[in-house]
């Protein structure tokens, strides 16, 4: 099953599942229906659960978090992360903290899926990755799911079984990739990290669409003779950490790939807590991140801006062997390969 449909069959059990639930967001009720994963839910389940909304994101969240706390469990859909930039005040300081404010006595369940696009000259105000900003927050939690499996899963916990509020963080690059998904409501609580990839040289932690990129990477350096193990990351917030210690234990070095900015990201935040768990000796080489310069995305030129699995490549080889050894015999160019609809 693809990405995009493991959305599409979660919403559906959702609906279908408990009348509390509601689906909103722009473009949900369209004939794209969301990109394919709202489409025809309207018509089965009627208007008054599944509906348009204006372009307006402030609004639309305040209105899920009313409803939240009105006994019904809201799912919303905001097509881009970069206008979710918009709505933080009613997430970060209304949704995520209302828990706390009341001594735990009274809930909000609230599910928020958004997507993270890339290329077709996205540039600056259409492409951003905001998980570090939404994980930087308390009372969040911040799903990064990069298997269909997994983005049924946690889009069905929050829609049905969470008690506060879950971000859904997807990446539209991810929508074609298949995989097998269980059937009927797999929902799954926040899991830890899971190790796709054996492998005993490097631990290369992916974060979203990284996961793929660290893939790619790995059967590369794996043609070299490296074992390259790769984790996916599954889960932001909750930060489960213990597997990615325990793997770099083991391989004494760690990469760790991710679709938003290095400065101040989830790559970082991921090495510190990994470091602060391991002895010094254990290090055989610094940790490295590969992830978005501190620049806007261009209009032009994408595919030079993106870090790649040949960036992965470079960073590992240099870890084992220094930074001219062997790069021609791996075929390493400057920068990343086009992607998909690159």
């Amino acid at each position: 099953m693809k990405y995009s449909q493991a959305i599409a069959e979660a919403l559906e059990i959702a609906l279908a599942s408990d009348g509390r639930v509601r689906l909103f967001g722009e473009g949900v009720t369209d004939k794209a229906g969301t990109y394919g994963t709202t489409r025809g839910l309207h018509e089965r389940f009627g208007t008054e659960r599944v509906f348009d909304v204006p372009t307006a994101e402030q609004i639309i969240t305040g209105l899920a978090v009313g409803m939240s706390l009105g006994g019904l469990r809201p799912v919303v859909v905001h097509p881009r992360n970069d206008f979710l930039l918009l709505a933080l005040d009613q997430l970060c300081n209304h949704a995520a903290k209302w828990a706390a404010m009341f001594g735990g006595r009274s809930e909000l369940p609230l599910a928020v899926r958004t997507v993270a696009c890339r290329g077709w000259g996205s540039a600056a105000q259409h492409s951003q990755a905001l998980h570090a900003v939404l994980a930087h927050f308390p009372g969040l939690h911040v799903a990064v799911p990069f298997t269909p499996a997994d983005v049924k899963g946690a889009l069905l916990w929050a829609a049905l079984e969470a008690t506060g509020p879950v971000m859904i963080m997807e990446h539209k690059w991810l929508w074609n990739l298949t995989g097998h998904v269980p059937e009927g409501n797999s929902s799954a609580a926040p899991a830890p990290p899971q190790v796709l990839r054996e492998g005993g040289d490097v631990t290369i932690v992916g974060i979203s669409y990284g996961v793929a990129d660290a893939l790619m990477a790995a059967a590369e350096l794996a043609g070299d003779g490296i074992g390259a193990e790769v984790i996916d990351l599954r889960w932001l917030k909750p930060l489960m950490i213990e597997p990615v210690v325990d793997s770099v234990r083991r391989t004494g070095r760690l990469v760790v790939v991710d679709t938003g900015h290095a400065a101040y990201g989830a790559a970082a935040e991921i090495v510190a807590a990994a470091l602060g768990r391991l002895a010094p000796a254990k290090l055989k080489a610094p940790p490295v991140r590969i992830a978005l310069p501190d620049l806007p995305v261009p209009a032009c030129c994408e595919q030079r801006y993106y870090p790649g699995p040949p960036d992965i490549v470079r960073a590992v080889v240099n870890m084992l062997r220094g930074p001219q050894s062997r790069r021609q015999a791996l075929g390493v160019p400057g920068r990343s390969q086009p992607g998909p609809g690159g």
